[in-house]
């Protein structure tokens, strides 16, 4: 059988990384039985800046993007639509705040040696998105690595020290010297690029075409 390698390019505050994530998963179901696909999370931090308080969401918007309330809320009504139809719940106007993600991004480099990078993954943007808690607080983040199965006290002593600091800074370096500048980005194989977030049929025809290529 045919072996594709993702590696994932995301940040947890992106509803679009979200999005695409479970498209993703959805489409590897249904091309099972073609092939294997196995995902590597790479860290992307959308706001790097931001303070320990935290971004207002709607301000940051407005400044960012010129967006009108309007516009913000049209965005979230699209965005919540498109979560139900692959079953994830976003309670967009519960999460207020854009926050720092950097030490949720050295969980997962460190969830992904005991191969539980995925179900954290899944933890951090629900505990976001769904649930509107603070992601770059090191006590959410420890119950949230403790809720999936990840040793507590290991995790908090990894949030407590500098560990993997290097290497999601030398990760996310190399992304963007691959020209990344915006996520949901995905490499397939090491040499397939794939930008944007894709409906479920469209994650299909991207696994099978690069497939294809596999001899």
């Amino acid at each position: 059988m045919k072996k594709l390698t993702i590696d994932f390019v995301s940040d947890v505050m992106c509803p679009w990384c979200t999005l695409g994530l479970h498209a993703l998963e959805r489409a590897i179901v249904n091309v099972s039985d073609e092939m294997s696909v196995d995902i590597i999370f790479r860290p992307f931090e959308l706001n790097p800046e931001a303070p320990r308080e935290g971004l207002l969401v709607f301000e940051n918007q407005q400044r960012k993007y010129g967006l009108t309330k309007q516009q913000v809320q049209a965005n979230y009504a699209h965005i919540t639509a498109r979560g139900k139809e692959l079953g994830f719940t976003f309670n967009m106007e519960k999460r207020t705040y854009y926050y720092n993600t950097f030490d949720a991004h050295r969980l997962l480099h460190w969830a992904a040696k005991s191969g539980k990078q995925l179900v954290l993954k899944h933890a951090l943007i629900s505990g976001y998105f769904t649930d509107a808690k603070d992601v770059s607080d090191h006590e959410v983040l420890t119950e949230l690595a403790s809720s999936v199965g990840l040793d507590t006290e290991e995790a908090r002593a990894v949030l407590g020290s500098n560990r993997y600091a290097p290497e999601v800074l030398e990760s996310q370096a190399k992304y963007r010297q691959l020209g990344i500048q915006s996520v949901p980005s995905m490499v397939v194989n090491g040499q397939y690029l794939v930008t944007g977030s894709q409906s479920v049929s469209g994650y299909e025809d991207i696994l099978r075409n690069i497939a294809k290529t596999i001899h």
